[in-house]
């Protein structure tokens, strides 16, 4: 019974000091559909967002290809809002 107490303790001291999990969040303000591409760790992916749609991204930061070519690198906590093709960092 210890040994599970000691686990526990351990498993919950690393939870926090690992500190919370950072992600990067691409809003479409648009009034069109966009599609961005996501390179995180050498996997591409492809997003796309209706007008008004939004995802979370990047976990441990990517870099991101906008409609209009423009390469964005994030660290994994911006806010990204995308209007008409063009983006803003917040």
């Amino acid at each position: 019974m210890k040994q599970f107490y000691a686990q526990l303790v351990v498993v919950v001291v690393s939870s926090l000091l690992a500190g919370p999990t950072l992600a990067a969040s691409v809003l479409n303000t648009g009034s069109s559909a966009v599609v961005i591409v996501v390179v995180e760790e050498g996997t591409r992916t492809e997003i796309s967002l209706d007008a008004g749609g939004s995802d979370t991204i990047c976990a441990s930061g990517c870099f991101l290809t906008l409609p209009n070519g423009d390469r964005i690198g994030l660290a994994g906590d911006e806010t990204v809002e995308i209007k008409d093709g063009i983006a803003t960092i917040k």
